[in-house]
């Protein structure tokens, strides 16, 4: 009888995408419950064992601290700003760029609300672990990088109209962001202003 041929073993995975992998499973969790989530409910969301997440990371705060590093990461923001068409009208551009800010600043809350609503004040590590495409040792990006992007992604969106512009886009791209922060920042309770009103007002301006 014919032996069969040895199965190949799959390239199992590098211990900084494995890593990578366990946040971005921990991350829903991590928004819903806070510093209450278990090890054993990220291990069934990622689909492996609870060892498993001992092996790739110290403890869990050192997972969640990962988690808080993914959360800033600003790369999907700028992934769907670098994807709005620029053959629509600029208010249309700096809508749909408003929609994606504001959806990045309230993931960003949602986790390190729910973080410290659980009673965790603080990581003891900001840049615990680096995502995959920085496992060469380079550092993640930090807030001033972030904003650094934001507004070059930003700028791009006013490029088109560059010869009727008051302001540079580089200059007019700060502005919106500062904008869009503030928006952000509004108190409880505060009256809600869509995203419509404000880039027709940053726009067109106050005046008929």
């Amino acid at each position: 009888m014919e032996t069969p041929p040895a199965r190949r073993r799959a390239p199992g995975m590098s211990p900084e995408r494995r890593r990578h992998m366990i946040v971005r499973a921990a991350l829903p969790l991590v928004a819903e419950y806070g510093a209450a989530v278990t090890t054993s409910q990220i291990a069934r969301a990622a689909g492996i064992g609870e060892a498993t997440i001992f092996r790739a990371f110290t403890d869990k705060d050192e997972l969640l601290d990962a988690c808080v590093v993914e959360a800033l990461r600003p790369d999907h923001a700028l992934a769907q700003l670098a994807a709005i068409p620029l053959d629509q009208p600029l208010a249309a551009r700096l809508t749909e760029a408003a929609d994606t800010l504001q959806a990045h600043t309230a993931r960003i809350g949602t986790v390190l609300g729910a973080l410290h609503a659980s009673g965790r004040r603080r990581s003891r590590d900001r840049h615990a672990v680096p995502p995959p495409e920085e496992a060469d040792g380079a550092r993640p990006a930090d807030r001033g990088d972030s904003a650094t992007q934001t507004v070059e992604a930003l700028a791009e969106l006013f490029d088109p109209e560059r010869d009727s512009l008051r302001l540079p886009p580089e200059r007019l791209a700060t502005i919106f962001l500062h904008l869009m922060l503030s928006s952000a920042r509004r108190p409880l309770g505060g009256p809600q202003v869509s995203n419509d009103d404000l880039v027709d007002v940053f726009v067109h301006g106050a005046l008929i």
